[in-house]
């Protein structure tokens, strides 16, 4: 309760009317009193024969995804406002769980994943919500948002109700789930749906486990809509009693919505993702879809009366390793910008597609008016950071967690790393001892790719297509080193839960490493191993057709901790002829206002940026990608670290750039 003690009568009239008006925006945008607290509401989002309805009164979602773990924290409230003043009523975003379960037992709810102040943010904005809290969200992430320990059970089953599994979703929503209930619309916040899992009718793999997650929601209090989310030709297999099933287009074909409209007849129409645009792989070109074929789509969205959320309506960036992979018709791995060529860039930036919707928009609204479209941040083109110390990657090993001694490969998953969750992203070194040159042959056995060195000269590449490399002949003991990086695991179809019997000894061998590595037995099971999804040497490397034993494995998951620590490596000034594969040391210099600016690596082939210890993600010198964005935010004033972890080539300066460049365009077929 709130007591004006202001004797002058126009004093309090003036406070009075403040606090009125403070009130009603705190209803309006909040759904709170001027108390503090929320509003509770009795009706919620419904769905009528012909349209939804939000307190009984008609409402067209006119949703844009913009996912907070893709957007620096400092840059939430631009984008959103951006997405507002362009029309939009409704956020929708995923929510990774591999990002706040990064361990078992361990949670991150903070900082750039601090949901709740997102959600809230959006409240304050005047936008509602539809929240897609997984567990499985595909959404282009490395296994499609689930954690990697997940597969340190050699028998795990991924999205269905194998126990192991589903005790891990329980211990999970258990954190997750009280988060987001008291900002549900009945309780005064602005969460008007909930999506049931994601794309589950492209999987379907267990007809339980759909109501399983269901249940899962709902007995931890969620009461508002909820939805599922398919492919037309999946919709029915997807779906589960008790949720309006929605679809997911690029194309508005009559036959899409006649299959839904089959389905659920007296339901209105949702079209949870249209696709304003589509993901790269390396690779391959940019892929775009021109505005005047969105635009034409959502307007006659719009005149057949449905509902639509456009994916993306920005798209940001998967910073680090985040990145998923494609595996049919063969593994490709994604780039590291999520551009999308939504309405909004990468950076923020208003495209074409952005004034044109803006435009249908406001006259589907008749004319109503929009928040004023914030002014764009200035860009800036840096000097170049002059690379000016080296660290070989061999001297940078006593950095790592480990070594750890096998007799056989271990997969990155099952590396006593990380509190005994193994190895989430980065690479891996395998090193052995051989007497002999010979062919040597991976077997399949290498995910994703590997560098082979003998006495730490590079004799060639293993990839997934490639199976056979010659070692020079030599009859003295010499070491031999794979290091194997994780491009990204599968993010979606129903190869990410694919099952290999593989070799009957290696699983054998793995396990007997389990065993006197771990101080439990909890996951010692003689069952096929998921051999699609896990990284590193996911079985023998042959020499000769022997296989080889007896590896020292060194963890190089590259987190924020490790660059850290490389601080106090010994670097030495660049020579002529550094070695490689390693890190290059350079700075970059932010007079003022640190800007947005753009990283680019001509002469550089394949490897990792970092700036101020954070990881930009990966450049490649194939493309499309050709820069990588660097915001602003991530900058100081004055003097900042870049650290390059090239793998085979180096021009030995990184160069800033105003504008992005991710490669050639191709138009989406």
């Amino acid at each position: 309760m709130v007591v004006l003690r202001i004797r002058n009568a126009h004093k309090r009239k003036y406070a009075l009317i403040c606090l009125c008006i403070a009130g009603f925006i705190m209803y309006r945008y909040l759904g709170m009193p001027a108390g503090g607290q929320r509003m509770s509401r009795k009706v919620g989002l419904s769905a009528n024969s012909s349209q939804f309805t939000l307190e009984e009164e008609p409402f067209r979602i006119l949703g844009g995804s913009i996912h907070y773990f893709r957007v620096p924290r400092a840059y939430w409230r631009d984008r959103l406002m951006k997405m507002k003043a362009c029309g939009i009523n409704t956020l929708t975003t995923y929510v990774p769980w591999s990002l706040h379960q990064p361990e078992r037992g361990v949670f991150n709810f903070h900082t750039q994943l601090d949901l709740v102040a997102y959600i809230n943010l959006a409240a304050e904005l005047g936008l509602w919500v539809i929240l897609r809290p997984g567990p499985y969200i595909s959404s282009e992430l490395d296994l499609g948002g689930l954690p990697s320990w997940l597969l340190r059970d050699g028998s795990m089953r991924l999205r269905t109700t194998y126990p192991s599994f589903t005790q891990a979703v329980n211990t999970y929503f258990d954190k997750l789930i009280p988060k987001v209930v008291p900002l549900q619309f009945k309780k005064g916040g602005p969460i008007i749906a909930v999506q049931v899992e994601n794309a589950y009718g492209s999987f379907a793999k267990d007809e339980s486990y759909m109501l399983f997650i269901k249940e899962a929601l709902q007995s931890r209090g969620i009461s508002e809509l909820l939805f599922t989310s398919d492919n037309h030709n999946t919709l029915k297999s997807g779906g589960v009693d008790g949720a309006i099933r929605s679809v997911k287009l690029q194309k508005l074909n009559h036959r899409d919505i006649q299959d839904l409209s089959a389905i659920q007849p007296n339901s209105p129409t949702m079209v949870m993702d249209y696709w304003t645009g589509w993901y790269d792989v390396w690779g391959n070109l940019h892929h775009v879809l021109p505005p005047e074929d969105m635009v034409s789509t959502v307007r006659e969205m719009l005149r057949r009366g449905m509902s639509v959320n456009l994916y993306m309506f920005h798209g940001g960036s998967s910073f680090g390793f985040l990145s998923g992979a494609l595996a049919d018709p063969s593994y490709k791995a994604l780039v590291p910008s999520y551009d999308y060529d939504a309405p909004l860039s990468e950076a923020g930036e208003y495209t074409q597609k952005y004034h044109l919707l803006r435009d249908l928009l406001s006259r589907f609204n008749r004319g109503e008016s929009f928040l004023d479209m914030p002014a764009l941040r200035y860009r800036e083109a840096y000097e170049p950071a002059i690379m000016y110390q080296h660290l070989s990657l061999w001297d940078a090993l006593s950095f790592t967690e480990g070594p750890f001694k096998s007799s056989k490969p271990v997969n990155m998953e099952n590396l006593p790393v990380n509190n005994k969750n193994g190895q989430s992203y980065g690479y891996t070194l395998y090193e052995t001892t051989i007497t002999s040159g010979g062919l040597l042959k991976s077997g399949d056995n290498v995910r994703d790719r590997a560098l082979v060195f003998v006495d730490r000269s590079y004799i060639g590449l293993f990839k997934r297509q490639s199976l056979e490399l010659a070692v020079p002949d030599g009859k003295e003991r010499r070491t031999l080193s794979l290091l194997v990086e994780n491009c990204g695991r599968v993010h979606q179809g129903r190869d990410l839960d694919k099952q290999h019997k593989g070799d009957r000894q290696t699983i054998r061998s793995s396990l007997l490493f389990l065993l006197l590595n771990h101080s439990s037995t909890q996951w010692i099971v003689y069952k096929p191993i998921l051999i699609c999804v896990i990284a590193g040497l996911v079985g023998d490397i042959l020499l000769n057709n022997i296989p080889l034993q007896d590896f020292t494995i060194y963890s190089l998951d590259m987190k924020p901790s490790f660059i850290d620590s490389l601080y106090q490596a010994p670097w030495k000034t660049l020579p002529e002829t550094p070695s490689f594969p390693g890190f290059f040391m350079g700075r970059l210099f932010a007079y003022g206002y640190p800007s947005d600016t753009f990283v680019k690596l001509p002469g550089w082939e394949k490897g990792v940026v970092f700036v101020n210890g954070l990881n930009l993600g990966r450049y490649w010198s194939i493309g499309p990608q050709q820069t990588l964005y660097l915001p602003g935010p991530f900058l100081n004033s004055g003097i900042n670290q870049v650290i390059v972890f090239e793998e085979q080539e180096a021009d030995y300066k990184v160069q800033f750039e105003d504008m992005p460049d991710l490669g050639m365009a191709a138009d989406i077929q």
